[in-house]
């Protein structure tokens, strides 16, 4: 298992984590199976977004006595009432249910407290200017919760949280087939097949300014809804018209800037293991950009997806990594140092480029990589050179 670090939180999570809303259907013996073997394959890193009492319960007693290995993304205002849950913020009802979360996974505090599911701007604004916030404040004045992050599936939302200065990570859904859509208020127009109409192509400009931004300022990204609910893996289903396999699905989400794990959900241990297997396949079978080159539909063109089809470089230039570079730095008005120093520091650069094409001719998605290579030179150059 590899090991990334989530954003500043100065937490190594690793690339495959633990969504739990699957396990809200299994009994205790089977969620202590899936979460076994989740340790037993280095798996760190736990969401626990569900309200139900029994999963935290049978959740909390799978990892009674190891709860320091474990890194928990813990929401704060998913609630519940009347047999059924609610997101809510009303604070007595937040309270209530945060002091159940602690005491079923019996644990005196989260890593991760996680504002829970905020897909409305205007609902942002007030969760940050209120009440809600003083209390997620105290939480982590008290040690109660170790860093504050924020769950949504609407990348203005992601962006606002980003920016805040307050927000150190967010859980956001990452696919390939969201990425194509504008942000949306109503996270069920991305699973909607209408919203898929034709005159699509690429990522949409409002989640890639999301993930450079979330890079830029060192706010980390776990991954919910990789799968896209699972309508990837049928051609039938999917808006590429054509399936991508999970690993292709894995892969495109850690390509992304800013990520560091994806939350996958499993029943079985089997489940895990599949996941898993991402860190030992080979790159032809992690290949998503191949598969979405040629899709019939949506096929992304001219945009670096940091996919690495690309090398090998003759020059030893890791052409993704200076590509993620030129895009953070174009940003903004100038270069950061930071940023300049993390491409110098790299073995080679876009001044060792020899022009060969090699690249080119490898890039499933038509990037101008020569011409780029020449713009990062300019861009990257210091003043006075």
């Amino acid at each position: 298992m590899r090991y990334r670090e989530l954003g500043k939180t100065g937490l190594k999570v690793s690339e495959i984590g633990l969504g739990g809303e699957w396990l809200e259907r299994h009994n205790k013996e089977e969620v202590r199976a899936v979460i076994d073997c989740c340790e037993e394959q280095g798996i760190n890193i736990l969401d626990c977004w569900m309200s139900e009492p029994n999963v935290r319960s049978n959740i909390g007693a799978a990892i009674r006595g190891k709860r320091e290995r474990w890194i928990i993304e813990g929401h704060i205002g998913s609630t519940w009432q009347n047999g059924q849950y609610v997101k809510t913020r009303k604070l007595d009802k937040v309270k209530e249910a945060f002091s159940d979360l602690l005491s079923r996974l019996e644990t005196d505090y989260i890593d991760l407290g996680m504002i829970h599911f905020v897909d409305e701007t205007a609902e942002f604004e007030r969760i940050i200017s209120g009440e809600f916030m003083e209390y997620v404040r105290e939480l982590k004045r008290k040690g109660t919760i170790r860093h504050i992050g924020l769950s949504t599936h609407n990348p203005a939302v992601g962006k606002a949280a980003a920016l805040s200065g307050e927000i150190e990570m967010i859980l956001f859904s990452v696919n390939p087939a969201f990425d194509l859509l504008p942000a949306d208020e109503d996270m069920n127009k991305y699973f909607e097949e209408s919203s898929y109409t034709e005159g699509l192509g690429g990522i949409a400009p409002e989640r890639e300014e999301l993930y450079r931004i979330c890079e830029q300022r060192g706010v980390g990204i776990t991954v919910m809804k990789g799968y896209a609910g699972g309508r990837l893996f049928q051609a039938e289903t999917s808006p590429f018209g054509v399936a991508l396999t999970p690993v292709q699905c894995l892969h495109y989400a850690l390509t992304r800037p800013a990520v560091a794990s994806v939350m996958v959900g499993y029943d079985t241990p089997e489940h895990v293991l599949a996941a898993v297997s991402y860190e030992t396949v080979s790159e032809e079978e992690k290949d998503y950009a191949t598969v979405l080159a040629h899709a019939p539909r949506h096929a992304y063109s001219g945009q670096c997806t940091y996919c690495g089809h690309c090398a090998p470089c003759p020059a030893g230039i890791d052409i993704a990594m200076v590509n993620k570079l030129y895009d953070l730095a174009m940003m903004q008005p100038e270069v950061p140092e930071t940023l300049r120093a993390h491409y110098e520091a790299l073995s080679a650069n876009a001044k060792d480029c020899i022009a060969c094409g090699g690249c080119e001719s490898r890039c499933p998605f038509g990037v101008p990589v020569i011409a780029r290579m020449e713009a990062m030179r300019k861009v990257f150059a210091k003043q006075g050179n």
